[in-house]
């Protein structure tokens, strides 16, 4: 069973800006899939289990970016 979860990051502003959060994300164990919407600074995290918000927080961070919602 996956479990899907939905975040708003906030200063991507180019493609190379998603890239990295998909990268940092991505690297989480657990994590099967990410998706990063640009336009809308929509990130959606698709995972095997329960990611904590602060390893989401964290990857992000380590990106350059926050995550300005939840």
């Amino acid at each position: 069973m996956s479990v899907q979860a939905e975040y708003l990051v906030s200063g991507m502003n180019c493609g190379h800006c998603a890239q990295s959060v998909t990268e940092e994300v991505g690297a989480i164990p657990g994590v099967t899939d990410v998706r990063v919407d640009l336009a809308s600074g929509k990130l959606v995290v698709i995972s095997d289990t329960d990611i904590a918000f602060s390893r989401i927080e964290a990857a992000v961070d380590e990106a350059g970016y926050s995550v300005a919602a939840r």
